[in-house]
């Protein structure tokens, strides 16, 4: 379930009615110069978003809100959170979702519920009136009906499309460099026990964050991930590992929807993260700008490689490096 979700926080040309990059780096600041403040909270902050709380309810949001973190945790969330944007994994959702917001609250426009529902295949939209931004205050039988009745329908089965076989993952591509070279440098015997030490490396750290292997190519590997960020760690992982056999590999991920066929993943999302891969040098793990955006807030940090166009790939994807 969505309640007053956003799938990003500052303003773009689909979501014009959110605020500047500007005026969100102007609120974050304010929040962290009167952090201990709690009267300002429940003034300022609480009151408007919970207009039917009590003067101790707003107090006590204020007191739980400054207990929650220091102003530099505070001030780094709110920077991670200016970068997210997770708008173009939305069509991906297969899931029965609800999405529910009320009509009038300050900092929640409902047309950004309405976005939400347009984008998620088969999400059923709720608008309830009210101005409280929390659940729990105002009409909250409300929100529990509407909650309990759509769990009940999809407990039952009743009109959700499922697609069993097509899958939201992160695939990540790995390939050694330099192969040829090597195989005529250290003859035919003992390229095939250097890469039976390779594949044994590689399988260790994809077990290790839980990644399942699809194909092996020669020195290459197909895996895929059900969370971006642990398929990050294992691609800097086994660029890691492997250099203690003296090889360098190059590294490929994207998240989309992938098809199965057979329990083989396959689609427009596995090319391009095969076509991200190919892009890469010795030693780099090349990510799209869709894992960028699910991974931000995580610590995980990127350099800008620019947009390139991925032969066979309808649009052109912007590209980022993993460092650190």
């Amino acid at each position: 379930m969505f309640w007053h979700a956003l799938p990003r926080f500052t303003r773009n040309p689909e979501l014009q009615w959110l605020e500047t990059r500007a005026e969100y780096e102007r609120r974050g600041e304010e929040i962290v110069r009167h952090w201990a403040d709690s009267e300002w909270f429940a003034d300022k902050w609480f009151g408007p978003l919970l207009p039917s709380a009590t003067r101790e309810e707003l107090m006590g949001w204020a007191r739980h809100f400054w207990l929650g973190g220091s102003p530099g945790s505070v001030a780094a969330f709110w920077r991670a959170n200016a970068d997210l944007d997770v708008c173009d994994v939305l069509p991906l959702i297969r899931v029965p979702t609800l999405v529910m917001s009320r009509t009038h609250v300050q900092r929640a426009d409902i047309r950004t519920a309405r976005f939400l529902a347009e984008r998620i295949p088969g999400a059923r939209l709720v608008e309830l009136p009210g101005s409280d931004h929390s659940a729990a205050s105002g009409d909250s039988d409300a929100v529990l009906a509407e909650l309990e009745a759509f769990l009940a329908e999809v407990l039952e089965g009743k009109g959700w499309d499922v697609e069993p076989d097509r899958v939201l993952a992160t695939v990540l591509f790995t390939d050694m460099v330099g192969s040829t070279e090597r195989v005529s440098k250290l003859g035919d015997r003992a390229w095939r026990e250097l890469v039976v030490k390779h594949h044994d490396v590689v399988r260790s750290e994809l077990a290790h964050f839980r990644g399942k292997e699809m194909d092996t190519a020669g020195d290459g590997f197909f895996a895929t991930f059900d969370g971006p960020a642990r398929a990050i760690h294992c691609a800097c992982a086994i660029r890691q590992a492997v250099r203690e056999l003296a090889i360098e590999v190059r590294a490929g991920l994207h998240s989309g929807e992938c098809e199965l066929v057979d329990g083989k993943t396959s689609g427009i999302a596995v090319h391009t993260g095969a076509r991200i891969a190919s892009l890469a040098g010795p030693g780099e793990v090349l990510v799209s700008s869709t894992v960028r955006d699910l991974v931000a807030g995580s610590g995980i940090e990127f350099a800008d490689r620019g947009e390139h166009e991925l032969k066979g790939i309808p649009q052109p994807w912007r590209v980022f490096e993993v460092v650190g």
